[in-house]
């Protein structure tokens, strides 16, 4: 354990040596502060005030063993083994996306255009972010989540069960000409893998080289696949009536837009996130 004393001070300064380089000062910083109140319950305050406190062996490795992780780029979510959407603390490992502020967007946009829904399905669903927060939004109604990934889904239904939502879950690989959605939804929704592989040497390091490349990436060649599909099942199984929402990478929203209007759904539009880019994407059956 490469530590000059074992001060709190000593950890803040490694913490700031060794994670600066990979994710710049502002964020090693919030990183440490972070992992030292999982740890100890401290914030920023408190975490101050502790800097000339001497740790036990036992309280090193609770800020030590986390910082291992982290220098190889591992997400801060992965190594604290949650993440936060919505208000609630969600279950993350390597097998699932991290739920993102756009994905939050998508949701909080679902809930704003004031209708309400009762049967509904998340495509996609990784880690049930976005089904289990409409579930809390629409405690009525009739929620699945379906994945292609078994892992993802044991993960989804463990979420499931620490916020007692009761969302079903099942598998569906959606490109699978014979798979069928459930008839009667009122509302699909779905972020599917969206980022072309192309883009992939320009991701950040914990991105790239952790989080599940199943569930970001899809080929340049059509980039659209995931939205084509989607929305050819979701005709078949929505109500008129019904809303399909989809979040989109912002090259390709517009076109996903146009493309939805050429299967025949009508009020398509496409709006932009906090950012200012075209992200979330609205269509009616």
């Amino acid at each position: 354990m490469r530590v000059a004393t074992n001060t709190v001070s000593s950890l803040l300064d490694l913490y700031r040596s060794e994670l600066s380089p990979l994710f710049g000062v502002s964020e090693a910083r919030a990183m440490a502060h972070t992992v030292f109140h999982e740890a100890f319950g401290w914030d920023r305050t408190e975490l101050e005030a502790q800097r000339t406190t001497a740790l036990s062996e036992s309280e090193l490795l609770k800020v030590y063993t986390p910082l291992t992780r982290l220098r190889t780029g591992e997400p801060l979510q992965y190594v604290l083994g949650r993440s936060w959407f919505m208000g609630m603390a969600l279950s993350v490992a390597p097998g699932v996306l991290i739920p993102r502020p756009e994905t939050e967007e998508l949701v909080d946009l679902i809930h704003r255009s004031g209708r309400s829904y009762t049967r509904i399905i998340d495509i996609g669903t990784g880690s049930g972010c976005i089904a289990l927060a409409l579930k809390r939004l629409f405690p009525q109604a009739e929620v699945t989540g379906v994945d292609v990934s078994d892992e993802a889904l044991a993960i989804a239904r463990r979420n499931s069960e620490a916020h007692a939502l009761d969302v079903r879950w099942s598998r569906l690989d959606v490109l699978d000409p014979a798979a069928v959605l459930p008839q009667g939804l009122d509302l699909v929704v779905s972020n599917p893998p969206y980022v072309p592989r192309s883009e992939e040497a320009s991701l950040e390091l914990h991105v790239r080289d952790h989080e599940p490349h199943l569930a970001l990436f899809v080929d340049d060649a059509d980039p659209l696949l995931f939205y084509r599909a989607i929305g050819r099942k979701a005709w078949d199984a929505l109500v008129p009536g019904g809303a399909l929402w989809f979040e989109g990478h912002y090259l390709h929203a517009e076109a996903v837009g146009e493309m939805l209007t050429g299967l025949g759904y009508s009020d398509v539009s496409v709006l932009q996130d906090l950012s200012g880019s075209p992200r979330s994407i609205r269509a009616v059956r």
